[in-house]
């Protein structure tokens, strides 16, 4: 499952599409067509087209809280491993060794 798609879904999960692209940086004809791939990948229909917008249908208000969960999922898995998020592990082997010679900035032989 495309997270692109999930995250469409939960941006437009009012139906309004058009602020949903304005969230996202995109078209509302991009909304659009994420939610149809979503749709169809889930082989149910999300939303019921309106002509003033659309409504989520029964599945989009089931599907809504999991949509939210994987997005804050992805989420913390991608913020483990961002640089910054972990402590820095630093393995002192031996004190003597030349490597931590050079760094301590003794001369070389």
């Amino acid at each position: 499952m495309d997270l692109d798609t999930v995250r469409t879904f939960v941006a437009a999960d009012a139906g309004q599409f058009q602020e949903a692209a304005a969230e996202l940086a995109i078209t509302q004809q991009a909304v659009s067509k994420r939610i149809a791939v979503l749709e169809r990948n889930l082989d149910v229909r999300l939303f019921t087209r309106t002509p003033r917008g659309a409504e989520p249908t029964v599945d989009g208000q089931a599907f809504l809280p999991h949509a939210r969960e994987l997005l804050r999922v992805a989420q913390r898995g991608i913020a483990s491993v961002r640089p910054g998020r972990r402590p820095l592990r630093v393995d002192v082997i031996a004190s003597r060794g030349a490597q931590a010679g050079r760094l301590q900035g003794s001369p070389e032989t």
